[in-house]
Order: C-alpha cells, then sequence, then structure tokens
C-alpha cells in the first residue's frame, strides 16, 4: 500500500508539484533542456575524466538545489487532518510542537522493548567501559560470532548481529549480506550500463548533483576525498530506471516531462530524471559514509541504491509510516515534550522550536554530524532494526545531553551555536541513557 491517508497523499502530490516547478522554472530561466545528447567531444572528454571529475569547476552559480531540508519542514509544519479539529483529540490537544497531525508513535517503554539490544547490560560496540566484562573480551568474542555469520552467509542472522554495533573489519560484508548484494558480473555490467548512460546523456540534475556534491561533501573533513566517487554513484543513481520500483511502496510518485514539443500528450510523458528521484540539498550525504566501507564503484553503487529505496526515500517522502520523517518529526517532539518538559517549554517560548534545530540531522540521518565512525555505529542498528525510528530518539538524546546548556540561552541562534557541533559525541552512551537510564 503506498499511503493509506489521503491527506497524506495529497499533501504528497502538491509538494512534488512545487518541486517539478521549481525545476522546471530553472530550466526555463536558465534556458537549459531537461535532457539532451552530449556532444561525441564532450562525451569522450567526460569519458577521460571519469574518475577525476572533481577537477572540474563548471561555473554552477545560476544553479540553486530545488529544495533544502527546511523548505520541506515548512511543508510539514503545516500539515493537517481534516477530519478533525486538533481540539477533538483529548491525548492530542497537548502537542506543542510544529507538527500537527495525530499520528500514532511508540513511548519508552516500547522503546526499549524493541531495542531491548542496546541495553545496559548487554555488550555494545561503540561503549568503551562495560562494567559485566572488559570491553576486549566483549570485542573477541563478537569479532569471532561475527565471522562465524559471515561465512554461513546467514542475511537474517546478520541482522540481529549488528543490532550490538559492528566490528570495522567486518562492517562492508555485513552490511551486504543483510542488504542482499553480491556483485555479481552482470551487477557490474549494470552499473557499466548506466555508466554509459551518463556519457551519452547530459541532464539538468547533473548539475544540481554537482553543485550539491561541492556545497556539501566538498566542504566535510572526512568526505571530501570521496568527490570523485560521489559523482559516479549519484550520476549513475539518477539513471537507473530499477529505482522507480520502490515507488510501488512509496507515498511518492515519480515526476513526469514530456518530450519536447509534445506537452500534454500522455503517449509522449517520460519519468524525470530517469530513476524518479529529484536530488535536494545535502542529497549526496546519504552516499559519502558509504565511501568509507566500499571502495569498488558498483558496489558502492549497490548499497546505496539498496539504502535508499529501504530507508532514505521516507526520509524526504511525507506519509503515515513509522520510519517516514513525519512519524520520525512527532516521535522527537513526543519524547522531548514528556522526558524533558521544562526543557522544552523553555525552547519553546524563545522562539526555539527543538524541531527547527534537529530536522536536518534526522533527514540526513545524521550524515555530516556525526563523527563518520560514530554515525557508521549509528546506522549499523538501522540495519539491524530495519528503522528509522533511532534517528528520532537520538536527536531527543542529543537535546537531554545538552540540557544545561539549552536551558540557558535565550534565542533560536543560540540554541542553534550550543548544537551547532555534534562530531565529538559518542552515539551508544548517548542512546542508552536516553533509553534505559532515564526514569520513566
Amino acid at each position: 500500500m503506498k499511503e493509506p491517508l489521503a491527506y497524506m497523499r495529497k499533501a504528497q502530490g502538491s509538494w512534488e508539484k512545487r518541486i517539478l516547478k521549481s525545476l522546471n522554472s530553472m530550466c526555463t530561466e536558465l534556458s537549459i533542456p531537461l535532457a539532451q545528447k552530449r556532444p561525441v567531444s564532450e562525451q569522450k572528454e567526460l569519458l577521460n575524466k571519469w574518475n577525476e571529475m572533481g577537477t572540474d569547476e563548471p561555473d554552477l552559480s545560476l544553479f540553486r538545489p530545488v529544495y533544502a531540508p527546511k523548505d520541506f519542514l515548512e511543508v510539514l509544519m503545516n500539515l493537517r487532518n481534516p477530519n478533525y479539529e486538533n481540539g477533538e483529540h483529548p491525548s492530542f490537544r497537548n502537542h506543542l510542537g510544529l507538527i500537527q497531525v495525530p499520528l500514532k508513535v511508540k513511548d519508552i517503554p516500547e522503546l526499549k522493548e524493541d531495542f531491548s539490544e542496546l541495553g545496559l547490560n548487554i555488550g555494545q560496540l561503540g561503549i568503551d567501559d562495560s562494567a559485566q566484562v572488559p570491553p576486549e573480551f566483549f570485542e573477541n568474542e563478537h569479532v569471532r560470532v561475527g565471522q562465524k555469520v559471515l561465512a554461513e552467509q546467514d542475511s537474517a542472522a546478520a541482522q540481529q548481529y549488528v543490532r550490538q554495533g559492528c566490528p570495522t573489519a567486518l562492517r562492508a560484508d555485513l552490511w551486504a549480506l543483510i542488504l542482499n548484494i553480491s556483485n555479481q558480473p552482470e551487477d557490474i555490467l549494470y552499473y557499466e550500463q548506466l555508466k554509459s548512460n551518463v556519457i551519452q546523456h547530459d541532464l539538468l540534475v547533473d548539475s544540481l548533483i554537482y553543485k550539491d556534491v561541492k556545497l556539501t561533501a566538498s566542504n566535510d573533513d572526512y568526505y571530501f576525498v570521496f568527490e570523485d566517487y560521489l559523482y559516479q554513484v549519484l550520476l549513475c543513481f539518477s539513471r537507473d530506471t530499477a529505482v522507480l520500483e520502490h515507488f510501488t511502496y512509496s507515498s511518492a510518485t515519480p515526476p513526469r516531462s514530456y518530450i519536447r514539443g509534445k506537452l500534454g500528450m500522455e503517449e509522449y510523458a517520460v519519468f524525470y530524471p530517469p530513476n524518479g528521484v529529484i536530488p535536494f540539498h545535502g542529497f549526496s550525504m546519504y552516499v559519502a559514509p558509504l565511501c568509507f566501507l566500499y571502495h569498488e564503484p558498483s558496489k558502492l553503487y549497490q548499497i546505496f541504491r539498496e539504502m535508499y529505496v529501504r530507508f532514505f526515500f521516507r526520509l524526504h517522502s511525507i506519509s503515515s509510516h513509522p520510519s517516514g520523517i513525519v512519524s520520525l518529526c512527532l516521535l522527537f517532539e513526543t519524547l522531548l515534550q514528556t522526558h524533558l518538559p521544562q526543557l522544552f517549554y523553555h525552547l519553546r517560548e524563545i522562539g526555539a522550536q527543538p524541531l527547527r534545530i534537529s530536522f536536518k540531522w534526522m533527514v540526513r540521518a545524521f550524515s555530516g554530524y556525526l563523527a563518520t565512525d560514530q554515525l557508521l555505529l549509528l546506522w549499523d542498528r538501522i540495519l539491524g532494526y530495519n528503522s528509522l525510528e533511532i534517528l528520532a530518539v537520538l536527536a531527543a538524546a542529543v537535546f537531554a545531553f545538552r540540557a544545561v546548556n539549552l536551558m540557558e540561552v535565550t534565542s533560536l541562534a543560540a540554541a542553534e551555536a550550543v548544537l551547532a557541533d555534534l562530531s565529538t559525541l559518542k552515539v551508544m552512551p548517548l542512546l542508552q541513557i536516553f533509553l534505559f537510564a532515564t526514569v520513566t
């Protein structure tokens, strides 16, 4: 089922129209077609510099991201269920956050149960000092079990295993096993076909991808070295029609465009871009962390594509799914309002609604905000639990961790400054303290 709630479907539909309008107006302003065949000389040049596209410095000053996370947040803040006014729904009347739709989200007891493997008395990678067993003992044993899981090629066992974190040396293979990626010769061939499509045709989204990488990953201390990989993966991704299959279970619908001169004629409608996904500001950060794990482009590509169609698409589409961004925002706000009410009210009073700060973290699954080793420990758990809910829990845990400082700020800018640098945070202790050491 794509999306059971009619008002969510309608909101997603009008958001898609806005994105497409923005894209089309950029085309008109810049007099650039959505797609065109590259001249042979340009094809040769691109083929020659395929592995060093980052050295290119085209003038992208006229291109702008189609939208940024904060534009999307404005849309989510205006979502309403037309079937009733908030006043009629007793449990929801007290929700003072920015998200005003009544979806069922979990409370801490339910989250504790769901994430029971993260408990204080269970060994975790990402915790330095487990009281029960010396960390080296747990790690050695955990590595041994991980090797056994890999030897047996058991995907379900791997998923269960990574809930306690992946040893660095085994992570790439374990994730590939969970995602069922084996990189067979036909997969490599498929990737090469996507590459040749990139070389033959120039799409407007290529410039958007290029600009996004330049604005985000290229300026990142961890990820700038992977610039060339990011272009390769994202350009191929935009051409991949297999990605269209995820629209059968996404609330979104792929955008369509018409072949020049055939506007409005259905038989000349094509999906644009071919994969149906228009990148937004920060999109390349979904790929960047994976570059640490996979150095072979076709494998990196397949892992990213699978992560996208399983998880990341939910972070930029409007739906009622528990891992969808609307539910994550509501879960984050509810956790804060319930467990840190003073902080929540204080920030609200000074015009620093917490979601205005945490939204960008969740939309990017914390990529570019946490140190890479910490981010990979977080993504281990996304794969292990097959859920994005942990993003909302971590966002709330970050606020809890910085609560003392936040209680002293008097403006949104000051609150943002307190939370500007998350690169020193340790994910697992934060999650454990918030879920298991907080009195509920």
